[in-house]
């Protein structure tokens, strides 16, 4: 699967409400809008956006990563929607979400940072590491 080409929300049908959309913002300007429910797969940035936190993330809806390069934000938010659209399958049933190798150590950052534990295990495979322990 590769990253749209376009930053199209790719949000499901029917139009959510504007509190339940979150703007992603990369290092380089770049925006995404991704679903509340997608972005809560993140630890990190769950935490930003819940309203009792009164962060500007949260008043805001919208997060800025000076750390992530837009190309990066893109796959993350593509993993998002992936696991959104997956959740109530069976994990051994979810496809591989293909991801190039040279985008694996910049993933593999950000989902640490983003403290998205799912998201490196999709990124291992391609590094043909079969653990995180391996490397």
């Amino acid at each position: 699967m590769a990253p749209l080409t376009e930053h199209s929300n790719g949000l499901p049908n029917g139009e959510p409400k504007e509190s339940d959309i979150i703007t992603l913002v990369s290092s380089d300007g770049m925006e995404f809008k991704v679903t509340r429910a997608q972005a809560c797969i993140s630890g990190t940035i769950r935490r930003m956006i819940d309203p009792r936190s009164n962060f500007s993330e949260a008043v805001q809806s919208r997060c800025t990563f000076e750390g992530i390069n837009g190309q990066t934000l893109e796959w993350v938010v593509e993993y998002f929607k992936y696991a959104d659209k997956n959740k109530h399958m069976n994990a051994l049933e979810v496809p591989d979400m293909e991801i190039p190798p040279e985008m694996c150590l910049e993933l593999l950052s950000a989902a640490d940072y983003l403290e998205s534990k799912l998201l490196t295990i999709y990124v291992f495979p391609a590094l043909n590491i079969s653990s995180p322990g391996a490397l």
